[in-house]
């Protein structure tokens, strides 16, 4: 029986690129997250090798029995610098960061207000906390100050949580105006950068550096499968809290910790971050320059602040199949739709890379015009 929420699953038969393999054709990649295009790089390889020679592949057991190596402290270390935090803490993924803040730190009697479009991470881990959730209006300040004001403090705690970016229509929390709401309202903010790492703020350090509120924001979640191209989650924050989250979060305490070649090549990603900026300065070029080809071709991209680049379709139908003309096209970009995104904002999401050239998103917005000629979208 179909189900409108499958989609076709499309193998890769090679290592992840601007260019990736499928069904034995090489086809332009604008649906992968590998912002800075180190998923492949070789300095990241390399790293790995050399990591596997010295301390094998797997961690043999959770962080908090047998599991925490050299490499994993050397990680942290690296990341709380580079994020200008006092500590920071790695777990398995940006999922099981989320999921290792929210519930460990809010519970019964407590209040989380949460962006109405915030993550499905979030959304499951405000679940599993057990806390009462209030959902405000996606970065509507005034509605979220009414919810503070509605639930006032009791003998609980209260967390405003948000998304740094916004995946689907790439537009950026008001996270100043969220900042000055909690200590108004007397809140914790805790902040899930997974699409910040690598593309906001100094060198990629992220939307707390971009807006300049270090000490000011409490938790900054954020993943290392985006702009850093592996695998990974971190949380960052004073070091009092962390530690209590090393030794109260469950993904922490009951699943193994991140693998020898994930570690080593995050450690590597991240030095080559802080080396320059020239990745992250590509990135927003290609991004610039993509929006600006499909905008002169008639295209929608609704209001993204960032290179994430939304074509917005509308029909779901539609949206498919302009995603399955474009593969037809050698143009890998994957059609958005609900529940994904509300029904009639259906989507085509073009993610570009630093690894893009211009010329690769010329072939790309040239392939967009043709099918959106041929389909009526555009003229």
């Amino acid at each position: 029986m179909e189900n409108e929420g499958y989609a076709d699953i499309r193998v890769l038969e090679g290592p992840q690129g601007a260019w990736v393999r499928i069904d034995g054709r090489d086809r332009l990649n604008l649906c992968s997250n590998n912002y800075l295009g180190l998923a492949n790089d070789q300095r990241v390889r390399e790293r790995v090798v050399d990591a596997l020679e010295e301390w094998g592949v797997g961690p043999g057991a959770v962080r908090t029995i047998a599991g925490t190596m050299g490499l994993h402290l050397e990680l942290e270390r690296k990341l709380a610098k580079f994020k200008g935090a006092e500590a920071a803490m790695v777990v398995q993924s940006g999922f099981c960061a989320n999921l290792a803040v929210v519930p460990t730190l809010t519970g019964e009697g407590d209040v989380i207000f949460s962006d109405a479009l915030n993550h499905a991470s979030i959304i499951d881990a405000c679940r599993l906390s057990r806390a009462k959730t209030v959902r405000y209006a996606h970065s509507d300040i005034t509605d979220l100050r009414r919810a503070l004001d509605e639930h006032a403090p009791g003998s609980g705690r209260r967390l405003i949580i948000t998304d740094g970016v916004f995946s689907m229509d790439g537009d950026i929390a008001k996270l100043p105006y969220i900042v000055e709401a909690a200590e108004d309202f007397d809140a914790m903010v805790a902040v899930d950068d997974a699409h910040g790492e690598g593309v906001l703020g100094r060198g990629g350090r992220g939307i707390v550096n971009y807006f300049g509120l270090h000490g000011r924001v409490d938790v900054e979640v954020g993943t290392m499968s985006k702009a850093f191209g592996v695998m990974g989650g971190v949380v960052a924050g004073k070091a009092t809290l962390i530690e209590f989250l090393r030794h109260s979060a469950r993904p922490n305490l009951f699943s193994s910790a991140l693998t020898v070649p994930d570690v080593a090549a995050n450690l590597a990603a991240v030095e080559i971050m802080e080396e320059d900026d020239s990745l992250v300065r590509k990135l927003w070029d290609n991004g610039d320059y993509l929006k600006d080809a499909l905008e002169a071709r008639g295209f929608d991209t609704a209001h993204s602040e960032t290179p994430i680049t939304p074509v917005i379709i509308g029909d779901e139908e539609a949206a498919k199949e302009f995603s399955r003309a474009l593969f037809e096209r050698d143009v890998f970009a994957t059609a958005i739709t609900f529940p994904t995104v509300p029904r009639g904002t259906a989507r085509i999401r073009a993610m570009v890379s630093a690894a893009h050239s211009h010329s690769d998103l010329d072939f790309g917005a040239n392939m967009f015009a043709e099918v959106g000629v041929t389909m009526g979208i555009i003229k």
